[in-house]
């Protein structure tokens, strides 16, 4: 079955207000598309680090929206008609016109699943779970990821680039506190390696179903990842759950920019002696975090490494 795609050609001041009337009309899966620049707030819960380049924003915007049943598709069309004639109103609509297009009935969120396949990081096999181990790589240290809808299949450098730094530093019985869970894919291979137990935090609601999944899946118990929504670097309740002083490990794989403001909170969570592992840095970001960090009082840089176009920098609690 194909689905019908419809394009309104609004404005950007126009377009909360025409999200909320489909809304109430029934109808799910809006998609927008602006030239408005993403703010530091938009970015806080992404996993980019360099963000499209867009041309200059001229207030326009489009609304696209689906329709599955052709029957009711001339009357929902004409309820959005009417709900944009009484929003002329209150707020400049622009144009207002519907064009339509077909686009396959396709499973938007498994289709990704055909382009992960297993691979390795040195001596360790990342697998996806429905996927089978290969046979050349049967003696390796197996970690089972479904990310779901969250962040991290183990696939990007920056992953790579922590999972490598925790294969240094992880000792048996160490405790570890991963701040942006996602999939908890680092976390559960800190428990693989040889952890104790992990604290992760997430500021996607996804993250606790997926950690709690991949945890069945590599045959982990619950009771040693406890994973919370919510930010470690603002929330005091998020900070408190996480305990003072408590950590051997932290490991980080978020923006840069969240990395400045992470390594001021960090230290009162990590043992004395702790390792600070960071990812998600784009080359160009390296002396700006690397610079956060040599001014902390309480932190020393003691590696840097590099995949691709992408660094990890880990420090060390003094």
């Amino acid at each position: 079955m194909k689905w019908t795609k419809f394009t309104l050609q609004t404005t950007t001041e126009a377009v909360d207000l025409i999200s909320s009337m489909l809304s109430d009309i029934g109808i799910e899966g809006i998609e927008i598309e602006d030239n408005i620049p993403l703010s530091e707030e938009d970015t806080k819960g992404m996993f980019i680090d360099i963000l499209p380049e867009l041309p200059p924003d001229d207030g326009t915007a489009k609304v696209n929206f689906y329709l599955e049943d052709p029957a009711g598709t001339e009357r929902i069309l004409r309820q959005v008609e009417e709900g944009l004639e009484d929003l002329r109103q209150f707020t400049d609509v622009g144009k207002g016109t519907i064009t339509m297009s077909e686009t396959e009935d396709k499973d938007w969120i498994n289709n990704w699943k055909q382009y992960f396949k297993p691979f390795t990081v040195d001596d360790i096999l990342i697998k996806p779970t429905w996927e089978t181990v290969p046979e050349e790589h049967e003696d390796k240290l197996l970690v089972q990821i479904d990310p779901g809808t969250a962040f991290g299949t183990g696939m990007h450098e920056t992953t790579q680039l922590c999972i490598r730094q925790l294969r240094r530093y992880v000792a048996d019985g160490c405790i570890v506190l991963d701040v942006g869970t996602g999939s908890g894919i680092l976390g559960i291979t800190a428990l693989k390696l040889g952890a104790r137990r992990v604290f992760g935090t997430d500021l996607d609601e996804n993250a606790v179903s997926a950690v709690w999944e991949n945890l069945e899946a590599n045959e982990i118990s619950r009771e040693k990842f406890q994973v919370v929504r919510g930010n470690i670097i603002e929330e005091e309740t998020v900070k408190e759950q996480a305990g003072d002083g408590c950590y051997d490990i932290a490991v980080a794989n978020i923006l840069a920019p969240v990395i400045i403001l992470l390594q001021a909170e960090i230290a009162r969570h990590l043992k004395q002696g702790g390792i600070f592992i960071t990812s998600g840095i784009l080359n160009t970001k390296e002396e700006e975090v690397r610079a956060a960090m040599e001014k902390n009082a309480w932190l020393e840089v003691v590696e840097t490494t590099y995949q691709g176009d992408w660094v990890s920098i880990t420090a060390r609690k003094k």
